[in-house]
Order: C-alpha cells, then sequence, then structure tokens
C-alpha cells in the first residue's frame, strides 16, 4: 500500500447535527409536513408552464418550481381555502403535501487532507478494485448538496456543472455530504485521495438539498425533473439520493395515495435512469422512510459495518456492531434491495480534501458506483434488471457477513465481476 499524508481538521457539527436529528425524529411524527406548502400534478394533457401561471394569477401564489417531464406541474405556497378550489379544477389529477427531506447520514465528518491514494475499506469490500470494467464514462447524476466541482479527484470525472434547485446558489457543494457521496461513485484513480467503485464513470452534481443538508419534496423533485429532461442528452443511466423523509409507498406510484414525489421517480424511471436510495438511519423499517420505500421504483441500500475492507467477521468491532455486521443504524426489510458498506467510509469532501462519515447515505454510492458498472457492461438494461443482476452476484448471508439482528437477508453488493 503507498505511503500517504494527512492531518486531521476539526469540523463543528452541532448545527447540522441538531437538525438531523429534529428531522430524524420527525419522520416518524409526520411533523416533516411544511404548513401551507404543496405540490400541484396535472393531468398528462396539460400544458404545465400555461396553466401554472394562470392557477398563478387566479389564486394569488407564486410558484418555487414547475416540472414539465417527470411530473407535469408546480410547487407554490398556497392559503388553504385557495389549494381547496385548486384541488378542484379539472386540469388537477391531484395535490400532494410538501415534506422535509434531509441528507441520510450517521455522523459529523472527520476530515483528513489525503496526498497519496489510498484504497477506501468500503472500495475494497465491494471487491471493486478486481474488476477491470471501470465504468468509462456512464453517467451517474448525485441528485445531493451538489459536488465540490474543483475537488482535484473528482474534477475529471464532472461532466457538467449541473442543475441547482435551491435559490441563489449553484450546484457547487456548499455542504460536503454529496461530494462524499460523488467520491465514492466515481473518485478518479489518479494516484492522489481515494478511489470510487466506478472510477471511469462520468458525475453531474443536481443540488436539492441546501448547505444545512435539508430540502423539500418539491426541490428533490425539480432535481428529478431536470435529470428525466436530460437523460437522453447527457446519457444519464444512474441516479443517486442518498436522502430521505417520512412517508410509505401505494405500490401504484404515488397514483392511490397522491404522492408527487412517488410519481415523479417512477417517471423518471421510465426515462431509463436507474435510481439508488439510502435506506434510512431510524433502526426502523424502511417502508416508513421514502424513497427508499418506492420499491416499484429504486433500488434500496442498507448499511454494513466493516471495519477491515475484507469479508469474514475478522476486523476490529465498529461503533455499530461487529465487523461484517449490518450498521445497528440502518433500516430494515422488504423494501431493502441491497447492503453496502456504510459505517466510517472514508471519500472526498468539500475544500479538496477527504472526510469519513457514516450512514445509509455512504452505503448507497457503493450500489450507485455499482449499478454504473454493469450498465456499462450491459447496455440497454432496465432499472429491474440492474437489481436483480446486483442481488444474484451479491454476497450472501454467512459468506461474508452475518446478521445477528435477523433483520437483513439483503445481499451485500460485490462489484468485482459486473
Amino acid at each position: 500500500m503507498k505511503k500517504y499524508l494527512f492531518f486531521s481538521l476539526l469540523i463543528v457539527g452541532l448545527t447540522l447535527g441538531s437538525l438531523f436529528a429534529v428531522a430524524t425524529n420527525n419522520a416518524h411524527g409526520g411533523g416533516d409536513k411544511i404548513p401551507g406548502q404543496y405540490i400541484v400534478v396535472f393531468k398528462d394533457n396539460v400544458d404545465a408552464d400555461a396553466v401554472s401561471a394562470d392557477l398563478a394569477t387566479k389564486h394569488h401564489f407564486n410558484s418555487l418550481h414547475t416540472y414539465n417531464r417527470a411530473l407535469k406541474g408546480f410547487a407554490a405556497a398556497i392559503p388553504d381555502g385557495e389549494i381547496e378550489r385548486i384541488k378542484k379544477d379539472p386540469r388537477v389529477a391531484f395535490v400532494s403535501e410538501d415534506r422535509v427531506v434531509s441528507i441520510a447520514e450517521k455522523l459529523h465528518p472527520s476530515t483528513v487532507v489525503q496526498l497519496a491514494q489510498v484504497i477506501p475499506t468500503g472500495i475494497s469490500r465491494t471487491n471493486a478494485p478486481a474488476n477491470a470494467n471501470k465504468g468509462d464514462g456512464t453517467v451517474v447524476a448525485v441528485i445531493d448538496t451538489g459536488i465540490e466541482l474543483s475537488h482535484p479527484d473528482l474534477a475529471v470525472n464532472i461532466l457538467n456543472s449541473g442543475k441547482s434547485c435551491i435559490r441563489k446558489t449553484s450546484a457547487n457543494d456548499d455542504n460536503g455530504h454529496g461530494t462524499h457521496v460523488a467520491g465514492t461513485i466515481a473518485a478518479a484513480d489518479n494516484a492522489i485521495g481515494v478511489v470510487g467503485v466506478a472510477s471511469k464513470a462520468k458525475l453531474i452534481p443536481v443540488k436539492v438539498l441546501d448547505r444545512n443538508g435539508f430540502g423539500t419534496w418539491s426541490s428533490v423533485i425539480c432535481g428529478i425533473d431536470w435529470v428525466t429532461a436530460n437523460a437522453a442528452t447527457y446519457n444519464i443511466k444512474v441516479a443517486n439520493m442518498s436522502l430521505g423523509g417520512s412517508g410509505s409507498s401505494d405500490s401504484n406510484c404515488g397514483n392511490t395515495n397522491s404522492d408527487a414525489f412517488h410519481k415523479a421517480i417512477c417517471r423518471s424511471r421510465d426515462a431509463g435512469v436507474t435510481y439508488v436510495v439510502a435506506a434510512g438511519n431510524s433502526s426502523a423499517p424502511a417502508s416508513t422512510f421514502v424513497p427508499a420505500a418506492y420499491d416499484d421504483a429504486v433500488i434500496t441500500v442498507s448499511a454494513l459495518a466493516d471495519s477491515d475492507g475484507q469479508p469474514g467477521g475478522l476486523g476490529s468491532p465498529t461503533s455499530y456492531g461487529a465487523d461484517d455486521t449490518f450498521a445497528t443504524f440502518s433500516n430494515f426489510g422488504k423494501a431493502v434491495a441491497l447492503g453496502a458498506p456504510g459505517v466510517s467510509i472514508l471519500s472526498t469532501w468539500i475544500g479538496k480534501s477527504y472526510a469519513t462519515l457514516s450512514g445509509t447515505s455512504m452505503a448507497s454510492p457503493h450500489v450507485a458506483g455499482s449499478a454504473a458498472l454493469y450498465i456499462h457492461s450491459h447496455p440497454g438494461v432496465t432499472w429491474s434488471q440492474v437489481r436483480d443482476a446486483l442481488k444474484s452476484l451479491g454476497e450472501v448471508l454467512n459468506s461474508g457477513h452475518t446478521d445477528p439482528s435477523g433483520l437483513h437477508p439483503e445481499p451485500v453488493v460485490q462489484a468485482g465481476s459486473l
């Protein structure tokens, strides 16, 4: 292994940590609804821009976002009396209450400045270095806090400056979370820092969360809408969403329970984009956390605790369980398709540095990178074919990892043969 030099930097994370705790608690109490803010979904034959403008004039509001591809509709703060009238408009299919979403991260970052390349334990644990396929040119959208566009370990793989759905900001990362996710997916194999699962894949930043790691369903749908509109132009094949909030699935793309978030992902899925998402960090069923619950449209990923980058459970215990067991914070259940390393994951960070974080946020990009590898070697596959292939080629229970909790039958992703 190459020698490397680093020095630790202290991150003051009280504000982010406190906000994240509030979001996690609200995820079980319904307190994440945004009073008076709605997502209005039109029927498919509607001109979204024209009808949004017409309704804004009639009902006295200003749109936050207008959607044309993943959905036809808009998001806005609307008085209660007016929203009841809008629901009765014959051009409206349904209305969703807007909700808070946040990053699916567990720990405050511990940052380092890395001068020579190492292979993070998470990358080793997926066996990605053994694969000659590096996902060359396959495009992954990182729907998150943005990506640091000038990071020396990412810049070569960033396709363009992407999209920001947070007002008065660019897609350049002002939090760090999206940059960390991006590095696990596709940090370059360039002799510095770290290397990603798919080190030659391309990245596009789609900023839907603010500098504190928070956004809304409406801001995330804005990002999904942009990805859907640009999937063919930029050849976007994979999207990672290491974020979420409370909710559930109707297993009908949101058409039964009036869920605009679910509907948008389904439409984007049908445009050829494979969505990989974090299961959540509440030690609870993933069916209570969206988008993780949308198993008819996404690949949901739980977090494995791994300390040595190797199978077999021979490494040191972690803060969230023994080596090669599922992290105690990880959500679980039928909605979860795969597990991946998610404890003490080293990756890229803002300030041209690197950081170690834990959470299902960190597990999801291991699978997104693996999906990019599989799509590169199997052009034209559907999202469900990607999911099923990754599951069939994954490490099954008791063949490298164990599950003392009895909650995690899902295989752990393996990228070595994709």
